[in-house]
């Protein structure tokens, strides 16, 4: 009598009384599922029941009533993806249509900075972001948050703060360190945007003006962001020839900010430097064996994505761009700047790392205003287009600004063992995009992760299914600091999706990218159905996620 009476009390200060809430009715009740939690564990039969936007229980749950009942027999029940690199949320603000081609990956989730943000902003910087009539300009995070928040997005989003923003903002797109009192300012900006929610400091360390900041500038921002509890990502100072010297930098960073790092789209860039991915994922795992906390995300596709002005020395737009890319107009500049990217190896050198081959850069996006045949022909094929010099072409072409291309740089070799280290998550390092406005796009836009369980888990067998859902899910989740999304467990947000693991697969590709996934059948966010039968509902369920709120 005694021990039941002390279960009682013990139940009742759990407030968990026995047989509550088990004559409830769920809103969604997904039955005979198999589920992969999100945790790594092989999968196992159950339904899962869905209340309020969570999960509230798991189990055998026929006998349950339900507003509506999914069959998920033969299907894949898994926690909705996160994606570690997301871009932009601004399209999600100017476009809700833009979330599909997340959505239809499977993607409930994107965080979005990398050394640009959308905040900070000022008179000038917001200016060039040429919003169209009827959205409002800001300054802090906390009022563009609420605007997407009163716009309604399909997503969730989570945003950091980039540095080269913050630079921006304060010392313009100048090749020079900040005065103590600008530094001041710039730790105030960084403070103010992670108690807006942010969820870490971001950086570009090879575009300007971030490729301008010394290692003791962005530990300085780095520890006012570890202050909040926050994270330090980074697109590092070098992707290839200098790989560790660029991995040794974001460690340190993380020892002396006291914070975790995490390096985005990991990659050894440059057919001579394959070979250097062992030793970074060697590196990585030394640093984490002495407890430094150091992660790494990677996308699934051996050509990346990069602005064409990234082929010139960042140091040239030291004066700002504008009055750089004036100068391309002159024969001496180009013929000098030609003998340095043909010769120079003592910086990031696409160039070389695509082989010295204009026929292995692939322009993928022009600006307004420059002919759009040029957009899916490498800028050889361009050169031909215009009965053109192929050197003179690409001086053209980054006069233009705003042209993004695509260079075969790796190798697929480096994707399979980045994938099977422990702390590799996946990263889209795209923004959202509607096909029906856009003319081109690299294929990771539409297709990440659908890519990752079709070819390297179904057709490849590189990774495990149940592998593969963890490095979308519960790791990238443990990175962001998300408690209570990335796993399929009573509590948690009914962040989900349901696939048929035989027919998920991408379809866009470098000829054709504007083209949707196919095979994620149902996809929640926050309870609500987002893809119903692989149709796109038209909800906008999605939240902000603010950081250490």
């Amino acid at each position: 009598m005694r021990h039941r009476i002390f279960l009682m009390m013990v139940l009742s200060v759990l407030a968990i009384q026995p047989g509550a809430g088990q004559s409830a009715k769920f809103d969604l009740l997904i039955s005979g599922a198999h589920v992969v939690d999100g945790s790594g564990n092989p999968w196992f039969l159950a339904d899962v029941g869905i209340r309020d936007g969570l999960i509230v229980d798991i189990g055998n749950l026929a006998p349950r009533s339900a507003k509506r009942v999914i069959d998920a027999h033969g299907m894949v029940l898994a926690p909705g993806f996160l994606d570690m690199m997301g871009g932009t949320t601004l399209p999600l603000l100017l476009d809700p249509l833009t979330a599909q081609s997340k959505l239809r990956q499977g993607v409930t989730t994107m965080m979005a900075g990398e050394g640009d943000s959308l905040a900070p902003q000022d008179e000038r910087t917001i200016k060039e972001l040429h919003l169209p009539a009827g959205i409002s300009p800001w300054i802090t995070f906390e009022q563009y948050d609420r605007m997407l928040d009163a716009k309604g997005i399909g997503i969730n989003v989570i945003h950091n703060v980039g540095a080269a923003q913050v630079r921006r903002v304060i010392i313009g797109d100048e090749d020079r360190a900040p005065t103590p009192e600008q530094m001041a300012k710039m730790k105030e900006i960084v403070a103010r945007a992670m108690h807006d929610g942010s969820v870490g400091l971001s950086t570009a360390l090879i575009y300007p003006p971030g490729a301008y900041a010394k290692t003791e500038e962005i530990i300085e921002l780095a520890k006012v962001a570890s202050e909040y509890g926050g994270v330090y990502f980074s697109h590092m100072r070098n992707e290839s020839g200098q790989l560790l010297e660029a991995i040794q930098e974001t460690i340190r960073i993380g020892e002396e900010a006291h914070i975790p790092a995490h390096i985005y789209h990991l990659k050894a860039a440059g057919e001579d430097n394959w070979p250097l991915m062992t030793k970074a994922l060697a590196l990585i795992q030394s640093a984490r064996d002495r407890g430094v906390d150091v992660t790494a995300d990677i996308y699934p596709y051996i050509r990346n994505g990069i602005g064409l002005g990234s082929f010139i020395r960042p140091q040239h737009y030291a004066n700002g761009s504008g009055a750089f890319l004036s100068t391309l107009s002159d024969p001496q500049v180009r013929a000098q700047l030609r003998t340095e990217i043909e010769t120079a190896t003592d910086w990031e050198n696409w160039y070389h790392h695509v082989g010295r081959n204009w026929d292995n850069v692939l322009v993928v996006q022009v600006p307004r205003g420059v002919d759009k045949r040029y957009e899916g022909k490498s800028v050889q094929e361009i050169a031909t287009l215009r009965g053109a010099d192929v050197w003179d072409t690409f001086f053209y072409l980054v006069q233009q600004g705003g042209v993004d291309v695509d260079p075969k740089s790796m190798n697929e070799e480096q994707k399979a063992l980045a994938l099977r280290a422990p702390f590799v998550s996946i990263g889209s390092d795209a923004e959202p995009m509607n096909p029906a406005t856009s003319t081109y796009a690299h294929p990771r836009t539409f297709g990440t992760f659908p890519r990752i369980l079709a070819k390297y888990v179904r057709e490849e067998r590189v990774i495990s299914l149940e592998g593969a859902i963890r490095e979308m899910t519960s790791l990238p989740a443990n990175q962001l600091k998300l408690w209570n999304r990335g796993r399929i467990a009573r509590g948690f947000a009914a962040d989900l999706v349901l696939f048929d693991p035989a027919r998920v697969a991408d379809t866009a590709t470098f000829e054709k990218p504007l083209s949707y996934s196919i095979g994620m059948e149902y996809v929640l966010i926050n309870g609500q159905l987002a893809i119903d039968k692989e149709k796109p509902t038209g909800t906008l369920a999605g939240k902000v996620i603010r950081a250490n709120r």
